[in-house]
């Protein structure tokens, strides 16, 4: 199916909300080491206060789905930015600790909010075109982030005051934000394709939650492979393997990297392979480089471990949030926005589960749950489907009946 010019500009106008939420909190996290400062927190004061932003996402993400179903994902996710974009600039100006840590929650929640909202659109576009473009507002999403700490780097190195570095920031991406709005698809929220459910159909309501039970592993799986390179990897080559903090770096760097690339071909990939095959195929990859990374510890092998880990989730999130929005018997948005919500749990949880395995054994042992969360995909990735179902424009809600082989191991 050939996208008209209303599709082609609201492909832009998601791929701009993409960027601009990468880039608002990654102005903020550059002035962390000034405002831990400034406020004269101690190190257990800090990771309290900075904590309050995954706590904020994980208690305000169920409301993504009414918000959506009231006011549409476009507006959503706009409104969502612009106050996100205030917790920031309160979190740069903070007095006390205390207001970081509100403003961080605040900050996170909105966030959690716009990722689902931004992301619900994505897939309302992605329908329009009839084939897989999701992974491509990801990898948008990974350049806004660069560029958001880029911006704060360049602020620092210029001594630009904190509160004035995120006030001009803040209101340069939100502007873009509110442009791209306009140009987003008109409308509600409604099923665009046969591949949602006709009016009165369901699956049962225990299968409705054994697949999303799998595919919330599958997006955790992704989640903790990201972590891993976040939280440990800088870690474990300058401290297990011994070498320099400027090749140490190169772990962390190696995996978004890898990602990112893994995005920007990974729709390809998924039209001519299907999303089962390439999330199998990326676990294999995580379990194999990560595992070989860890069984025969170098330093030029871990980084090329942590670059197959990175390179071998990046469709996983999008499929699974693909999936969540299609099943049947779930309202607009609902899917998506109980996905959104738990996985954010494995960037909760990993970090303390990796840290006491290191603690009790060693930090090598920790990073095993890389490997095993490759091979936790590769089990689980039959519930994605093999290939995408093209939409059928102007289908309205019980016009036809979707094929039930597409909501089993037939797809």
């Amino acid at each position: 199916m050939t996208p008209d010019l209303a599709d082609r500009r609201a492909r832009l106008a998601v791929a701009a909300l993409f960027f601009t939420n990468g880039a608002l909190f990654a102005n903020l996290i550059p002035r962390y080491p000034q405002i831990k400062a400034d406020l004269g927190l101690s190190n257990a004061a800090y990771g309290l206060s900075v904590a309050a932003f995954p706590t904020g996402a994980i208690v305000a993400g169920l409301a993504a789905g009414v918000l959506i179903r009231r006011f549409g994902s476009a507006t959503t996710a706009a409104a969502g930015t612009f106050l996100t974009a205030a917790g920031v600039l309160f979190a740069g100006l903070a007095p006390a600790a205390v207001v970081f840590a509100a403003a961080l929650f605040l900050a996170g929640a909105m966030d959690a909010i716009t990722d689902v909202a931004q992301n619900a659109h994505g897939l309302r576009v992605q329908r329009r075109y009839g084939r897989s473009i999701l992974n491509s507002f990801h990898a948008i999403w990974s350049i806004g982030a660069v560029t958001g700490g880029a911006m704060a780097a360049a602020a620092v190195a210029l001594d630009v005051p904190v509160g004035l570095h995120l006030a001009v920031s803040g209101a340069l991406l939100v502007t873009v934000a509110l442009v791209a709005r306009q140009f987003c698809l008109p409308g509600p929220d409604e099923p665009e394709s046969a591949e949602r459910p006709a009016a009165g159909w369901s699956l049962p309501g225990a299968r409705i939650l054994l697949i999303m039970g799998a595919l919330v592993l599958i997006a955790i799986g992704g989640t903790v492979v990201e972590d891993a390179g976040n939280s440990w990897a800088a870690l474990y080559l300058s401290g297990s393997l011994h070498t320099a903090a400027a090749v140490a770096a190169w772990g962390y760097i190696a995996l978004v990297g890898a990602q990112f690339v893994g995005r920007l071909i990974g729709d390809r990939l998924v039209d001519r392979f299907g999303q089962r095959t390439v999330a199998r195929a990326g676990g294999v990859i995580v379990a194999a480089g990560m595992g070989l990374a860890l069984a025969f510890p170098s330093v030029p092998g871990t980084i090329l471990g942590f670059a197959a880990a990175g390179f071998g989730v990046a469709t996983l999130v999008p499929a699974a949030m693909h999936e969540a929005d299609q099943l049947p018997g779930l309202r607009p948005g609902t899917g998506l926005t109980v996905l959104s919500w738990l996985m954010r749990l494995g960037f909760l949880l990993s970090p303390p589960v990796v840290g006491a395995i290191a603690d009790a054994t060693s930090l090598r042992a920790g990073l095993l749950v890389v490997p095993a969360a490759g091979v936790l995909v590769v089990i689980l990735a039959g519930v994605l489907r093999g290939t995408l179902v093209p939409p059928v424009r102007g289908l309205q809600p019980g016009s036809a009946q979707p094929d039930q082989r597409s909501l089993s191991g037939e797809r």
